[in-house]
């Protein structure tokens, strides 16, 4: 495990700024942006059956690549292909608990399988693209004169040229994301073949669900008993679909769209499946973590003069980050527990426990 770990981290550059294998010219970023996950497919990187298992197949119709700044333009040429930073991971799991056997069946998982989990997103590209446009959504506040409860709050109506724009520059960042997590997938896979010496068919190394997090989405809800058209924006927050949703894949029609709920690198992850009663009371959504109860800052504090890696490896995990500093920022108490998370989703009905999963080998940014 350790040098499987150590096999992936070189495989996969992670880290703040850290920059990829992918050089992208300007006319092939801004293909990406329109294209998503279908750019890395038809680039060598991965499989078409890739899409099928993924939100919106990997790309979501409405990217506007002219409304994207220079300096966004310039952050992402060189990190398609990263994991970055902070809580952004790679995460090799077993599978230590079923909850639901035919859930778990129709997913693809059983007790002791290996899997991999990547959490990432869009990197300097997307932060880019939401600083350049907090700018803009302050200036429309006023211009609009909207009273907002918090200063850290911006927006602006939801018809405006400002919002519109916004919209079409934030597609094109969740584009980059799904590009970029089908590109770490597919040298994923290709580091367990070399390092196990097999082939695709034996390694068996199949896509469960790719599912966007801090993301707009038009979509429509019964609101008092009239279905209408919504801006969802889920940030800290994961889709839960239910079964028989339109936008959900054929193979998970009937089961519901598999929910993915990371916890921290010490204790545990889940799968989950969406359920009607979300779509009742929360919009079709469900939590997207654990939840943090230290800040960064504390976390360095508390871990002061500890050997976060070696704690870990004494429970048999085995860690790999570009930073001291990110291991603590990452350790365990910084975070709740995740198996009372996601136990207060699964008694309130807005998604339905699947599978627990146990880390045992993190890369780290």
């Amino acid at each position: 495990m350790k040098d499987l770990v150590g096999v992936l981290y070189s495989e996969i550059p992670s880290g703040v700024g850290s920059k990829g294998k992918i050089r992208l010219s300007s006319e092939e970023e801004r293909r990406l942006l329109l294209k998503g996950a279908r750019w890395a497919v038809e680039n060598g990187y991965g499989d078409a059956r890739d899409l099928d298992n993924m939100e919106s197949g990997g790309c979501i119709d409405g990217a506007e690549p002219d409304l994207i700044s220079q300096k966004a333009y310039e952050r992402g040429r060189a990190q398609q292909g990263t994991l970055g930073s902070g809580n952004h991971f790679l995460e090799i799991q077993y599978v230590d608990e079923i909850y639901d056997e035919k859930a778990a069946n129709a997913l693809g998982l059983h007790k002791n399988q290996v899997t991999v989990m990547i959490h990432t997103g869009s990197r300097g590209f997307g932060h880019q693209v939401c600083t350049d446009f907090l700018e803009v959504m302050e200036r429309a506040v006023a211009r609009y004169r909207i009273e907002l409860p918090d200063k850290e709050l911006a927006c602006a109506p939801c018809e405006s040229p400002e919002a519109k724009d916004y919209l079409g520059a934030m597609r094109a960042a969740a584009n980059y994301a799904w590009a970029n997590r089908q590109c770490i997938m597919h040298w994923t896979r290709e580091a367990f073949l070399k390092f196990f010496s097999t082939t695709p068919r034996e390694l068996g190394m199949s896509l469960i669900y790719d599912v966007a997090h801090n993301i707009a989405k038009v979509e429509e809800h019964v609101v008092n008993g009239k279905t209408r058209k919504l801006i969802v924006h889920r940030k800290g927050a994961t889709r839960a679909f239910p079964p028989g949703h339109p936008e959900l894949p054929d193979n998970y029609r009937n089961t519901g769209q598999p929910v993915l709920i990371p916890g921290d690198m010490g204790r545990a992850s889940f799968v989950l499946l969406g359920t009607e009663k979300a779509m009742e009371e929360t919009f079709g959504s469900t939590c997207h973590g654990a939840g943090r109860v230290m800040s960064r800052h504390q976390a360095i504090r508390q871990a002061k003069g500890r050997a976060i890696w070696r704690e870990l490896e004494d429970r048999g995990i085995f860690v790999k980050s570009a930073g001291r500093e990110t291991l603590a920022e990452e350790m365990s108490e910084a975070y709740k527990d995740i198996s009372n998370v996601v136990d207060v989703v699964h008694s309130a009905g807005i998604s339905k426990k699947v599978a627990r999963l146990r880390p045992m080998g993190v890369v780290k940014g």
